[in-house]
């Protein structure tokens, strides 16, 4: 049979010293990111998106030729419905032309998607750039 102690508590009327240590790391902590917040919020310019976009591989699919790229969103505004133009070019002609259209780009952040041509461009340029985004 188990004894069951009837003894009080022994818990310290004082807290011991570890507690205020943890206890003041823990505060500045939430105070240093909360100034970090507020400085961000006051002194950040509201700039409308810049992109900059990359090929990062082209691949060839049954239908044609898959060019994957990553976009990216220079700015601190969130763009959102990015449409992206890739082009085939044969010096200045455009030889094929196929649209993207990615949902959501974050500020300061990047997303991928990919671009399906109908043909393989071999050794013709290929050009994808951002045309147009809304505002979420």
């Amino acid at each position: 049979m188990t004894e069951i102690s009837r003894r009080p508590h022994s818990e310290r009327k004082d807290p011991h010293w570890v507690e205020w240590a943890v206890g003041i790391v823990s505060a500045l902590l939430i105070l240093t990111v909360m100034a970090w917040v507020g400085f961000e919020a006051i002194t950040e310019e509201d700039q409308s998106p810049s992109f900059r976009t990359t090929i990062i591989g082209k691949n060839a699919i049954g239908s044609g030729v898959r060019v994957e790229f990553e976009i990216d969103n220079l700015s601190t505004r969130t763009a959102a419905a990015v449409v992206v133009r890739g082009e085939v070019r044969d010096g200045n002609t455009v030889v094929e032309l196929a649209e993207a259209t990615i949902d959501y780009v974050p500020a300061q952040s990047k997303s991928s998607g990919a671009i399906i041509f109908s043909t393989d461009p071999g050794e013709k340029a290929v050009w994808v750039r951002a045309v147009g985004y809304s505002d979420p």
